[in-house]
């Protein structure tokens, strides 16, 4: 039925777009590519794909280096020496966690839940800013058709207007028809105007959404097949709505983050190696700590062992973390039956708007060919005198009417649409199947963080991905975005 339905809004919805326009399609990838709402929940998700590395580098080795050079002051005792120094001191350090109470397993799988949730909200974040440029796109459709009506309705009361006005000077009608004709007229130069400043706001929404100001627009091309009913519709939000998923990913990540709070409670175990050396830079060492005189300038030692961390008293810090984590989880768990409430009902309120939208499709088709017809009838009536000047521009009026109830219904018919496949996670580039080069991979970044033991590494600078749409008329003298100095930060090292 959806289908049917937009092929019928693909040929008739609006007559307006030439046969070379921009499409649907090509203002969704130029979105996809550089809308900045979506370019930044990509960064957002590569800093969350930083954290399973930074929960992973709680249980590995680390190793450090300290190097001093000292003085002494004053001798006595032992450590009385010939030489005053200075000393080159130099230590390795290098500590080996064994067990960390379950910690460090615990924020492994919650960093790793947290990912899984950021990739989800990443797909919610695509299907709304997709939904916003195909609301953005029909508006644009629409309000041109309406302004498009309302003119042809400002020429034909003018024309109106006039024919009474040269028929009063006769004496053919009265001043009454005359001043009826010039409130018509008035009242449409209104509505024109109104119409106009809709689609001026529609087309800086566009800019604003899809990143560049509407060209000429080419209708749309039909939706996918949507369910057939309501409860078909929420079965399948409910298995793939993504802010459904992130949030259960978030929940279980609050699960493990109660497990890391209760493992502080535990005995950590730490294996560790050193190693020192010694230089008398200014003379013999006498009393040296390391050795036994066999070298009096320079002495080395090494060792190894394994420390434990038992935890006694911490003045109830643990307890504290972990009535907290549980809060924090039973909040993320009320918040998932919120979602999935909200999922629930975004689905059946898109199917039911959608639904409406196509019978008021059906209606309004009838309507504009009954008020076609009784205008004509009207027109000819009143030329033979049996009808009023004031019946002819209430059929008029009519007509106007129904042809923009009509353009704002087939409007209606394919956002609601959109949204429905929105609501049922099926509103994003895989779906609509783009044609603008290769799609984002959420995972390129994670597998370029994943295991990086190096601490020197950390990426590129990313690059500034959305698009500005200042217009050099618009461009203050002293602007608070520079586009030299977004340049310099993009390429900053």
């Amino acid at each position: 039925m959806a289908s049917k339905l937009l092929v019928g809004t693909a040929a008739a919805a609006l007559v307006f777009a030439p046969a070379q326009a921009d499409t649907l399609r090509e203002a969704l990838v130029e979105a996809y590519t550089t809308n900045p709402v979506l370019t930044g929940q990509r960064e957002s998700l590569k800093a969350t794909d930083a954290l399973v590395e930074i929960a992973r580098a709680g249980g590995r080795p680390t190793v450090t280096g300290t190097v001093s050079v000292t003085r002494d002051i004053s001798q006595s005792g032992v450590f009385q020496r010939t030489s005053q120094g200075p000393f080159l001191n130099g230590r390795v350090d290098l500590n080996m966690p064994i067990f960390q109470g379950g910690t460090v397993r615990n924020d492994i799988k919650a960093a790793k839940e947290r990912v899984e949730a950021g990739r989800a909200t990443l797909r919610a974040v695509e299907g709304d800013i997709f939904v916003e440029a195909v609301s953005a796109y029909m508006d644009v459709i629409r309000d041109r058709a309406v302004v498009a009506l309302n003119q042809n309705q400002v020429d034909v009361l003018g024309t109106n207007f006039e024919a009474n006005s040269a028929r009063f000077e006769i004496g053919d009608v009265t001043r009454t028809d005359v001043a009826q004709s010039e409130a018509r007229l008035r009242l449409a130069e209104s509505r024109l105007a109104t119409a106009i400043g809709n689609l001026e706001a529609s087309e800086e929404n566009y800019r604003r959404v899809i990143g560049s100001v509407p060209g000429e627009l080419a209708p749309p091309p039909p939706l996918p097949p949507l369910p057939e009913t309501a409860d078909q519709a929420v079965q399948i939000a409910l298995a793939d709505n993504p802010d459904l998923i992130a949030f259960a990913r978030q929940a279980e990540a609050a699960g493990y983050d109660v497990g890391s709070a209760m493992g502080t409670r535990l005995p950590t175990l730490t294996a560790n190696a050193n190693g020192q050396y010694l230089n008398t830079l200014a003379g013999d060492v006498g009393g040296n700590p390391f050795t036994d005189q066999s070298n009096p300038r320079t002495a080395t030692s090494t060792g190894v062992g394994v420390s434990a961390r038992i935890p006694l008293f911490q003045g109830g810090l643990p307890s504290a973390r972990v009535a907290r984590a549980r809060a924090l989880e039973g909040q993320a768990y009320e918040q998932l039956i919120a979602t999935e409430r909200a999922v629930i009902s975004n689905a059946r309120s898109a199917f039911a708007r959608h639904e409406a939208a196509l019978r008021a499709i059906e209606a309004n088709e009838v309507a504009v060919q009954a008020n076609a017809l009784a205008l004509e009838g009207a027109r000819l009536e009143r030329s033979i005198g049996n009808r009023s000047v004031l019946f002819v521009l209430d059929a008029e009026q009519e007509a106007l009417q129904s042809q923009v109830d009509l353009v704002t219904a087939r409007r209606n018919a394919y956002v609601t649409g959109f949204q429905l496949l929105n609501a049922m996670g099926q509103a994003e580039a895989d779906d609509l199947g783009l044609d603008g080069g290769p799609l984002y991979d959420p995972l390129g970044n994670y597998r370029n963080v994943s295991n990086t033991w190096w601490d020197w590494s950390g990426g590129e600078q990313n690059m500034l991905n959305s698009t500005r749409t200042v217009q050099p008329t618009e461009q203050p003298a002293n602007p608070v975005v520079d586009a030299e100095l977004l340049e310099d930060v993009t390429e900053r090292p």
